[in-house]
């Protein structure tokens, strides 16, 4: 009887002490809750701007004959012309790259009959990175004289943007705590610590298209292409602890 009494002692006191402590982990849970449920938010914006210093072409080389084989022998003889002639505007092989690479079988339909395949077409689209500005019109120039078929598009960028978004975010952080500080008298709040931030960025700049017609002369030193300034606009918010 006795060890019986002693095992419901037991039990009460282990059911008391996990009941003690389930109770303080959902006290602690009420309070931090009630911490961070009132809440306010502020959004801020900052931009700024620069000059793109490189330019980006996108442009293909289409080639297309009777066979599979002979198509990608003619598409690479013409991407060697193409590399070569880069590399004598002083591009270097880091900034030459093949984007992308396909080959299409090209069918004829007879009437009433199955298609058959009448040729192959191959698609190399390459990308440019061109660091001297001064020579992108004649590059442009250059590589439709050289063999490429298409121009894709052109973009004015900025090579390491990194800096100008920490210059952005810097003013859009200011930016909402402006906000912040103004609104807490006018509301009527003290703020607390702020509990979340979240960013998004925009403001880069699109390509700008370009077509073989709009280059009539072909040698007369390519399109003029003024590259203007590019903007980065972050926006932020900030989520403070209402006191």
């Amino acid at each position: 009887m006795n060890n019986y009494y002693k095992y419901l002692t037991w039990v009460g006191t282990f059911t008391l002490v996990a009941l003690s402590l389930f109770l303080m982990a959902m006290t602690n849970q009420v309070v931090n809750t009630a911490k961070t449920a009132n809440t306010i938010s502020f959004s801020g914006e900052g931009q700024t701007l620069a000059k793109p210093d490189i330019a980006v072409i996108s442009f293909s080389i289409i080639t297309e004959t009777a066979t599979s084989k002979a198509a990608q022998d003619d598409n690479s003889a013409k991407s060697k012309t193409l590399a070569d002639f880069l590399k004598e505007q002083g591009i270097e092989d880091k900034d030459i790259k093949t984007a992308g690479y396909n080959i299409y079988p090209q069918y004829r339909y007879p009437r009433d009959e199955k298609p058959e395949i009448r040729g192959y077409q191959v698609n190399q689209t390459m990308e440019v990175k061109i660091r001297d500005l001064d020579k992108v019109s004649g590059v442009l120039d250059g590589v439709v004289s050289a063999g490429a078929n298409q121009i894709n598009s052109l973009s004015f960028q900025i090579d390491n943007p990194d800096l100008l978004r920490e210059t952005a975010r810097a003013k859009a952080i200011e930016n909402a705590k402006m906000k912040a500080n103004g609104l807490e008298k006018q509301l009527g709040i003290r703020l607390g610590r702020i509990v979340n931030f979240s960013e998004s960025a925009g403001g880069f700049p699109g390509p700008v298209f370009y077509e073989k017609s709009l280059n009539a002369g072909m040698g007369g030193g390519g399109p003029a292409l003024p590259a203007g300034e590019n903007e980065i606009v972050i926006n932020v918010t900030l989520t403070y602890q209402i006191k």
